[in-house]
């Protein structure tokens, strides 16, 4: 098993990262992310879940079609954000060929504590493959196309953020330490739980009616 870490700052407050965090796709950096649905949404003592369904797609090298048949794979997001303590914590973890590598992996977006403007974003992973004699090799691709992603997404987000704050300065530091489509009656039940959810919700999407 192989372990990542990284601690991004975004010069955005935690509001704005907040309701940035609902709109990261589309954007140029992540070409890679091809849908995305909502299961569920749920407020649970003050705090908002949701669950949604990602598809994404990257190329695999030669060596990986022996395993992997295809380049599309689906991915679970589990998010939680309290308000009260300005706190948005993700989980995902990748649906398909997890006996061949599977990817989990934990975010934390948090108001600085230095400077309360600023949004500290640390993310973990955890990269594990169950292949006999593979394992290892596998871990450290995905080890290695894991970093690389990471800091796509840092830039996709960017993007998004200048995009809807554009008259802010965007800084950030980065520093790091070694299936099927949801049905359309899944998305009519997510919208019945949104608006179950609207008091929070709604802080987070103040532009969105």
């Amino acid at each position: 098993m192989k372990f990542f870490e990284n601690s991004t700052v975004f010069n955005y407050s935690w509001e704005q990262v907040a309701q940035g965090f609902w709109r990261r796709y589309p954007n140029p950096h992540s070409k890679h992310v091809l849908s995305e649905d909502t299961i569920s949404r749920e407020v649970k003592s003050g705090k908002l879940i949701t669950k949604r369904i990602l598809s994404k797609t990257n190329n695999i090298p030669k060596w990986a079609k022996k395993f992997i048949n295809t380049t599309y794979v689906y991915i679970i997001e589990e998010s939680i954000v309290d308000p009260k303590n300005k706190s948005l914590v993700t989980y995902t973890r990748n649906l398909g060929f997890t006996k061949v590598m599977s990817v989990t992996e934990k975010v934390v977006y948090k108001q600085s504590e230095e400077n309360p403007s600023k949004t500290v974003v640390s993310r973990y992973a955890w990269i594990d493959s169950q292949v006999k004699g593979f394992s290892r090799a596998i871990c450290a691709f995905g080890y290695e196309r894991f970093k690389k992603n990471a800091n796509v997404m840092i830039g996709g987000f960017n993007y998004v953020l200048q995009n809807m704050y554009p008259h802010q300065n965007v800084i950030h530091s980065v520093t790091s330490t070694t299936a099927n489509k949801i049905k359309d009656a899944a998305k009519n039940a997510s919208e019945l739980a949104k608006s179950k959810a609207a008091p929070i919700y709604a802080s987070l999407h103040p532009n969105q009616s």
